[in-house]
């Protein structure tokens, strides 16, 4: 099934086509802002009419008179200067909520495990691409701090949108393994392991308490960069510890993966606590592409791209320019033969597309790196690894604290966290506490978790990931507003209901099984299955942008509409007439919130709160 606006646009950018004598004619169709006007408004004829020098209005009449929706909508109705207003007929949202309500599809699962999974009436891309997702990153040696908590959630948000449409998706997480800041570490790697381990200590001993240990092996870091700024003795030892790494020297690089391990060991927790899809398979750091950058460099110096300014080895891509009008440079080598982060960018690009095939690629990193990655991908483009339209980056502004600036501790230190996710879990299990005292122990801790990390991920998801927001446990937290404990409660109280249902004396799974029609008579019920049908919509709106926020959106509209269907018409004392459409209606919202923060968010549902 298509969505219901993709239908309509195909159908009336025909009949504009028509109307105006030419083909190419595109239709906008957008929600109606407000419902008087009818569920769908038309935009596109001005523009066209504007072309064409006429009169807009007497083209949206021409339009009309070519368009057939009439198994769909209700006549349009012409508004204003040229403006289409489009009213769904009931008897077809009904029939459209019957087959969303039964349309699934087999997915196939580890095993070859074959399992009908719901679609909501949302069929998968007829062109599959291969396509990979640059997210997260962190550095070895270094803590997950809440700079990366919005590449992480919205990364992994766009990985599962994208496998819901059907995509093959291949997660890569490029962390900063490689170069002098490992040559530092491994300087000092005796005196760390005795600091932080003691001297009688196996590796596996090392590897048990990653989160405790690596909090200790990044203030060593911290030491060793401030050792390689003071003591020139040291520096040459970093150095040298550097070159030893880039020639596979076997004590350099067995200490050089233990700390890999280690740090990696801690992230995948953090990854798990959030719900995150990354494991060990999805990494490939800059170690990994560490023997391509010489290929990079020559093959860009062969293609004549690649020139020598001041010792540095750099391309010049067109159209980028500095404060004095100069070209800017995209640095590849520096004169002492180091690369440079742009060199391993480039040989990642290389070989994404080259050895991985893929079709796209997308980087989700802060809007900080934006000219960066607009010249990695001009160079890129001008080399002919890439096409400039395979290339997106997908970036998000920053985290602020209640004083308008970047979360930092009191120390003015950047906040870990896996601290602010203990916080928030912490948070929410004294509200469970407060609201349900007499449940389980190991209840509460399960819901305190599904609601304190939901509360954090969704409060990230419903802003404009292109905004500065600010951080605040009160707000996102609150049972009121768009939050995700309203939308989990919402679901809970929907499961709450079904519960209910099931001690009647016919149980819910026989109603639902007898509706074969669907009586809509009550506005709250017509206006909750309009919404129930546009789930698909609000998909192709987020992946197309790639932002959470248009989904999360879509979900808290449904959870008020519910709200206002269940106030309106009784559900459970309905008559034998009423009650099994309710009840389908109950039973379609409840799983396309589970299904919209479960699935797509990664968002935790519990049946009770």
């Amino acid at each position: 099934m298509k969505p219901v606006i993709t239908i309509l646009e195909e159908r009336i950018s025909a009949a504009m086509s028509a109307a105006a004598g030419r083909g190419g004619c595109i239709a906008q169709v957008r929600p109606s802002t407000d419902p008087k006007f009818g569920d769908y408004q038309v935009n596109g004829v001005m523009a066209l009419a504007k072309g064409l020098k006429t009169n807009p209005k007497k083209l949206a009449e021409r339009v009309v008179e070519k368009l057939d929706v009439s198994d769909i909508c209700e006549k349009p109705e012409i508004a204003g200067p040229g403006f289409i207003n489009l009213r769904l007929k009931s008897d077809f949202v009904a029939a459209t909520l019957l087959q969303v309500s039964t349309h699934y599809i087999e997915e196939e699962f580890p095993g070859n495990v074959r399992v009908p999974l719901p679609r909501f009436g949302i069929d998968k891309v007829s062109n599959p691409k291969k396509i990979v997702v640059d997210f997260s990153g962190p550095n070895i040696a270094k803590e997950m701090h809440v700079g990366h908590l919005r590449s992480t959630i919205i990364g992994d948000c766009i990985c599962r949108l994208l496998e819901f449409q059907g995509h093959k998706v291949i997660r890569q997480n490029h962390i900063g393994d490689w170069g002098l800041q490992m040559g530092m570490l491994l300087a000092i790697s005796d005196e760390m392991k005795k600091q932080i381990f003691g001297s009688d200590v196996t590796d596996l001993q090392i590897l048990r308490l990653p989160q405790q240990k690596l909090n200790e092996l990044e203030k060593i870091y911290k030491q060793a960069s401030q050792r390689f700024e003071d003591d020139p003795r040291f520096a040459e030892k970093a150095r040298n510890y550097t070159v030893k790494l880039q020639n596979h020297e076997i004590t350099a690089t067995t200490q050089w993966s233990l700390l890999k391990k280690l740090t990696l060991s801690a992230c995948n927790d953090v990854y798990e606590y959030l719900s995150v899809n990354l494991s060990d398979k999805d990494v490939r750091g800059e170690s990994f592409y560490a023997e391509k950058l010489s290929e990079v460099v020559g093959e860009l110096k062969k293609k004549k791209l690649a020139t020598e300014s001041d010792g540095a080895i750099c391309v010049f891509p067109e159209g980028f320019k500095d404060k004095e009008g100069e070209p800017l440079p995209v640095i590849i080598q520096k004169s002492d033969g180091a690369y440079l982060y742009a060199t391993t960018d480039l040989a990642a690009i290389r070989y994404r597309v080259g050895e991985l095939k893929a079709d796209e690629i997308i980087y989700v990193t802060d809007a900080r790196q934006q000219l960066h990655f607009q010249m990695v991908f001009k160079v890129a483009e001008m080399a002919g690894w890439a096409k400039r339209e395979m290339l997106h980056h997908v970036t998000f502004g920053s985290v602020l604290g209640e004083n308008g600036k970047p979360l930092k501790t009191r120390e003015g230190e950047n906040v870990k966290l896996k601290d602010l996710l203990d916080e928030a879990v912490q948070r929410a299990k004294q509200i469970v506490e407060e609201k349900n005292p007499e449940l389980p122990v190991d209840k509460k801790e399960q819901i305190a978790k599904a609601v304190g990390i939901g509360a954090v991920k969704y409060a990230d998801y419903s802003n404009n990931r292109t905004s500065d927001y600010v951080f605040s446990f009160n707000k996102m937290l609150a049972m009121e507003g768009n939050t995700a404990p309203y939308m989990q409660y919402a679901y809970a109280r929907i499961k709450s209901i079904e519960r209910k249902a099931q001690t009647r004396q016919v149980p819910m799974e026989t109603e639902l099984a007898g509706v074969k029609e669907l009586d809509l008579s009550e506005p709250a019920e017509l206006d909750l299955v309009k919404h129930l049908i546009r789930y698909g919509e609000a998909i192709e709106a987020a992946v197309g942008d790639y932002r959470p926020n248009y989904l999360t959106a879509y979900l808290y509209e449904l959870a008020q509409k519910f709200s206002v269907f269940y106030t309106n018409c009784p559900v459970l004392d309905a008559g034998p007439d009423k009650r099994p459409t309710r009840l389908l209606l109950c039973d379609l919202t409840a799983r396309t919130i589970e299904h919209g923060l479960s699935n797509l968010l990664g968002i935790e549902v519990v049946g009770q709160m």
